[in-house]
């Protein structure tokens, strides 16, 4: 089964639904990269009048986390996903449409390689970056993954 935007989407209304009412959406993925979309409304925005972290934070996560989904899939093994550590940047208010991307499908190829290969955990640090309308960054995540293949 190919993996498509849609049935991310899907999947996210059913097992994430706090980023799902929160507007999170996938808007693009092929083997290179992933775009994840949010856009700044009442519902997912904090004091100061721009999009709360957490939500930046949902879809930078989900940016990295559907392309590697992808590629595990290609794969054809079980190979367990989980998030070990993350680091954030944010230098402009997140407001309007953001768009985060993470373009690292090559490096994810690598590791589950490497994964399947060794039989051993792997690491790999994704980075999604998050800009607006004008292609301007708001923010950027560093996520920590540790894939391993299940016996």
């Amino acid at each position: 089964m190919t993996l498509t935007p849609r049935k991310l989407n899907t999947f996210s209304m059913f097992k994430l639904p706090a980023a799902y009412i929160c507007g999170v959406r996938v808007k693009h993925l092929d083997e290179k990269k992933c775009m994840v979309s949010v856009k700044h409304r009442w519902i997912n925005q904090n004091p100061f009048r721009s999009m709360f972290w957490a939500v930046q934070g949902m879809a930078a996560e989900l940016s990295t986390a559907a392309i590697m989904i992808g590629k595990i899939q290609e794969t054809g093994k079980k190979i367990s996903m989980l998030v070990i550590s993350n680091e954030a940047t944010y230098t402009k208010k997140a407001t309007g449409r953001i768009n985060f991307t993470c373009n690292q499908g090559e490096l994810i190829n690598e590791t589950l390689t490497k994964a399947i290969k060794t039989g051993e955990g792997q690491t790999i640090w994704l980075e999604s970056v998050g800009l607006n309308e004008e292609g301007i960054e708001v923010s950027s995540f560093r996520f920590q993954w540790s894939v391993k293949v299940k016996q």
